[in-house]
């Protein structure tokens, strides 16, 4: 047996807790049992190389964000400066479902949202090699009667509704965390992405009804953005509200927020980040992007696994990866269909003027009062051209206008709880807008 190389960790992770529950969502049958060797497999040699490059340790703290449409899985850590960078992107091998948050067990769905690993949530004893609970759901997914559970990041390269790594990336992982662990992080956020918040991607999902959600997902994105620090995570009002202490109460993810405050020096850096996001987007559709569903067969992967062949036994992606277990069920690539645009048509003729050395921010948003999360930032008034587009050309240091740009942009406005509380899209309400695919039923 090989000798414990982190034993005071090992003391301190209660992996001995006995879940024998069935996955009916058909992920995985996880059984946490006593810990195996595959716990201890060690940090590859050239990944110990590329975090001394990045002036990282093993024990320091790391943080995962996930992206379904790009299929990448990534691992930030916290580097000499004390803030995090990115360490590696992983090809994700296969995942399942749409775009859209995880609703009920079933669904096939990878949850989407903000989520907590604990050592307990690791487990060397999965049916698909190893594997870490993402924590689905969380009090926000409880908050909206969302079912399912054990939402697993494991190996094999098959999913029903879980992030399906090979197993020789997992065993990576999985001893990325288990280090970080040791070396004294109490839990990891995972932050589990439809698709990379940016402002393309925002223009061609504006008509998409979870839109309202992704833009809350963004602003706890743009937070660690502006940061490179993990943004504290709540919930209240059936949102996500980030790096705000309740002045008084306490939050709920069911309940109206209480009175909050917030930094205001990242409060500003947010909203400024927005303010250009949102003139980025406005440029993107009035330059012709059209708005998009975009519909899977079951899911996807990476296109780095894409063509498979076997060679003497063993399954090569024609990138030449090994694969443990190619199970693509019915993979079938991916489906933009054009939906109505619910932006204003208009936004198309307008011409957006060129940022100012003095105010790089205030200058490019001038096209219309946009309404800020937390607060409004006054400007002095800047001219806007127009062919044919009557907006106001002065941002507002009063109350938020009745009709914002994003109304303009988006059927979802600003009404994120009830537009939140929109029914997701099922397989089958997605294939009427597209009769000639062909879907699987789920498990």
């Amino acid at each position: 047996m090989k000798p414990v190389h982190i034993a005071d960790f090992s003391k301190s992770v209660a992996l001995a807790v006995s879940f024998t529950a069935l996955v009916v969502s058909g992920c995985v049958q996880e059984d946490y049992l006593p810990t195996n060797s595959k716990h201890y497999v060690p940090v590859p040699p050239s990944t110990v190389k590329l975090m001394s490059e990045k002036a990282m340790s093993k024990e320091s703290p790391i943080l995962i964000r996930s992206y379904k449409q790009e299929s990448e899985f990534e691992i930030w850590k916290k580097d000499s400066d004390g803030k995090y960078a990115l360490l590696k992107t992983y090809p994700m091998c296969r995942w399942s479902g749409q775009l859209g948050p995880k609703t009920r067990e079933g669904d096939r769905q990878v949850p989407e949202g903000f989520y907590t690993l604990t050592p307990g949530q690791l487990n060397p004893n999965s049916s698909y090699y190893v594997s870490m609970n993402v924590g689905y759901p969380n009090a926000l997914d409880k908050a909206y009667g969302r079912t399912g559970g054990l939402i697993m990041v494991h190996g094999a390269c098959s999913s029903a509704g879980c992030m399906s790594m090979t197993d020789e990336q997992i065993a990576e992982i999985y001893a990325l965390t288990r280090e970080a662990f040791t070396g004294g992080q109490q839990q990891v956020q995972i932050q589990s992405m439809p698709f990379r918040m940016t402002p393309k991607n925002f223009a061609k999902f504006r008509s998409d009804p979870n839109l309202a959600f992704w833009k809350n997902l963004k602003e706890g994105s743009d937070n660690f953005e502006v940061t490179k620090q993990e943004p504290k995570i709540a919930a209240c009002n059936k949102k996500y509200v980030f790096n705000a202490t309740a002045k008084s109460g306490s939050f709920n993810a069911a309940e109206p927020c209480p009175q909050m405050e917030t930094e205001p020096s990242v409060t500003r850096a947010v909203a400024e980040k927005a303010q250009e996001d949102n003139v980025q987007i406005a440029q993107i559709i009035a330059a012709g992007e059209r708005a998009v569903k975009r519909v899977y067969v079951d899911g996807d992967q990476h296109h780095s696994f894409r063509g498979t062949t076997t060679v003497n036994g063993t399954v090569l992606t024609r990138a030449g990866r090994h694969v443990e277990v190619s199970q693509l069920n019915a993979l079938d690539g991916v489906h933009e269909i054009s939906v109505e645009d619910h932006s204003n048509q208009s936004l198309k003729t307008a011409v957006i003027p060129k940022a100012t050395h003095s105010q790089p921010v205030l200058a490019k948003a001038a096209v219309q009062n946009i309404t800020l999360p937390h607060q409004q930032i006054a400007a002095p008034q800047l001219p806007v051209t127009t062919k044919n587009f009557n907006v106001p050309v002065a941002i507002s240091a009063g109350p938020a206008p009745t009709s914002t740009l994003y109304k303009r942009w988006f059927k979802a406005g600003d009404n994120a709880q009830a537009e939140a509380a929109m029914p997701v899209e099922t397989i089958p309400q997605a294939i009427s807008l597209h009769p000639s695919l062909k879907v699987s039923s789920p498990k």
